[in-house]
C-alpha cells in the first residue's frame, strides 16, 4: 500500500462512491477554505491504483508558525477496519509532521450506534464502537465542545412516498402542515441576489435563539460552489408576500441535509411556515429518491429531564437520532500541542 497526494478530481471521484460521503469532504468545501485562507491537501492510501481510503485536509497557521490541520466531515475510510486506519492515519502523521502541523481535527461522518426516535439503542441493530477504539489506540483524543454536530436525527426515505411518509408523522405535524397551508403559506426557491431575505430572517432568528450566524457573504459564496451543481437550495416559505421561514438545504449523494434555517417569530404561530416548509422539502427528496432526509444536529441524545425544542421539532416528522462519531484530535508535535493547551487555559483563566 502507499500513501499520496492526489487530485481533487480523483478525490471527488472517490468520495462520490464512498459510505462515508459528506458535503463537508468535497473540493467545493475546500475551495471556500482556499478563498479564505487555508491550504487545501487530497491525501490517500492506494493498493496498486485503486484508492482504499482519502480525506480532504485544509490546514493554517495557528500557533508559533505551526499549522493546524482539519478534516472536515473526513477522513472517507471504514474505521472499524484496524489495519486500514492503522496505515491511513500513521502515514498522515507522518505527513503532516513534514509539513509543520502540530494538531489534526477530524470529525468522520461514521455512524456507531443504530438508534430510534428515542434515541434508544434498536434492538439487534448496528454497534461501531471499535471504530471508536481504534480512534483512541492511535492517540486521538475526543472534543467534547466541538462545533460539528455529534447526534443527528434524520428521515428513512428508502421505497416510501410521500403520503407514507406523512401518515408516520405526529397528528400535530400534520395538523401544522394542514393549518399552514389553509393560510396560503407557498414555498420557493431563492435566487442569488434575494439572499438577503434569507439573511434577515436567519439573523433574527440567531439573536432570539443566541447564536451566531453566518455572514452573508458565506451564504453567497457556498451559493456559488453548490448551487449551479444542483447541490444546495435556498428556500423561503412565505403568505401574502411576507416572507416568514427560509432554509438552506445540502443535496449530496444520497441525502438530503437541512443544514441552516431561520423564522419570523410575529408569524410562527399564526401560519406554520417553518412546517410547511421542511414537508416541501421533504417531498422534494422522496420524489427525487433521495434515501435520506437529514435534519441535521439535536443537542445530545433526548432527555426528558431537558426537554429540547429543536429535538422535539425534528421527530414531529418520524425518523429517529443519529449517532456519529464525532470530533477528535490528535496531537502531531506533542510539545506544541501542549503548549497550546496550556497557554488555553491561563487564557480562559484570566476570563
Amino acid at each position: 500500500m502507499t500513501f499520496e497526494e492526489i487530485s481533487a478530481e480523483d478525490f471527488r471521484e472517490f468520495a462520490k462512491n464512498s459510505p462515508y460521503k459528506s458535503f463537508m469532504q468535497t473540493p467545493e468545501i475546500a475551495r471556500y477554505r482556499e478563498d479564505n485562507g487555508w491550504t487545501v491537501y487530497y491525501l490517500a492510501a492506494k493498493h496498486g491504483a485503486e484508492i482504499e481510503a482519502a480525506t480532504m485536509l485544509v490546514a493554517k497557521p495557528y500557533f508559533l508558525g505551526k499549522s493546524l490541520f482539519i478534516a472536515p466531515g473526513g477522513p472517507l475510510l471504514d474505521l472499524e477496519d484496524q489495519p486500514l486506519t492503522e496505515y491511513f492515519i500513521k502515514s498522515l502523521k507522518k505527513y503532516l509532521k513534514s509539513h509543520n502541523g502540530y494538531e489534526l481535527h477530524i470529525s468522520p461522518y461514521y455512524e456507531i450506534i443504530e438508534r430510534d426516535r428515542h434515541g434508544d439503542p434498536v434492538e439487534n441493530g448496528f454497534d461501531h464502537k471499535n471504530a471508536l477504539k481504534n480512534l483512541k489506540n492511535l492517540g486521538f483524543i475526543e472534543v467534547k465542545d466541538a462545533s460539528q454536530p455529534k447526534y443527528m436525527y434524520a428521515l428513512d426515505l428508502k421505497g416510501k412516498t410521500a403520503d407514507e411518509l406523512m401518515a408516520d408523522f405526529k397528528s400535530n405535524t400534520r395538523g401544522h402542515i394542514r393549518k399552514a397551508e389553509k393560510m396560503g403559506v407557498t414555498v420557493r426557491e431563492l435566487a442569488k441576489n434575494e439572499l438577503n431575505i434569507f439573511k434577515e430572517i436567519t439573523e433574527s432568528t440567531s439573536k432570539r435563539r443566541e447564536f451566531e450566524d453566518k455572514p452573508l457573504k458565506y451564504y453567497e459564496e457556498m451559493y456559488d460552489l453548490f448551487v449551479p451543481r444542483k447541490e444546495a437550495l435556498f428556500l423561503v416559505a412565505e403568505a401574502d408576500g411576507i416572507p416568514m421561514s427560509a432554509a438552506m438545504f445540502m443535496l449530496y449523494g444520497d441525502e438530503v441535509v437541512y443544514l441552516f434555517s431561520g423564522s419570523d417569530e410575529k408569524y410562527m404561530k399564526d401560519y406554520n411556515a417553518q412546517y410547511e416548509l421542511q414537508w416541501h422539502m421533504i417531498k422534494y427528496a422522496a420524489e427525487k429518491k433521495f434515501k435520506r432526509y437529514n435534519f441535521y444536529g439535536i443537542h445530545g441524545l433526548p432527555d426528558d429531564n431537558h426537554p429540547d425544542g429543536v429535538y422535539e421539532f425534528k421527530k414531529g416528522f418520524g425518523g429517529q437520532v443519529l449517532e456519529y462519531a464525532g470530533t477528535w484530535e490528535l496531537p502531531i508535535d506533542l510539545k506544541f500541542y501542549q503548549a497550546k493547551k496550556f497557554l488555553k487555559k491561563l487564557k480562559n483563566r484570566g476570563k
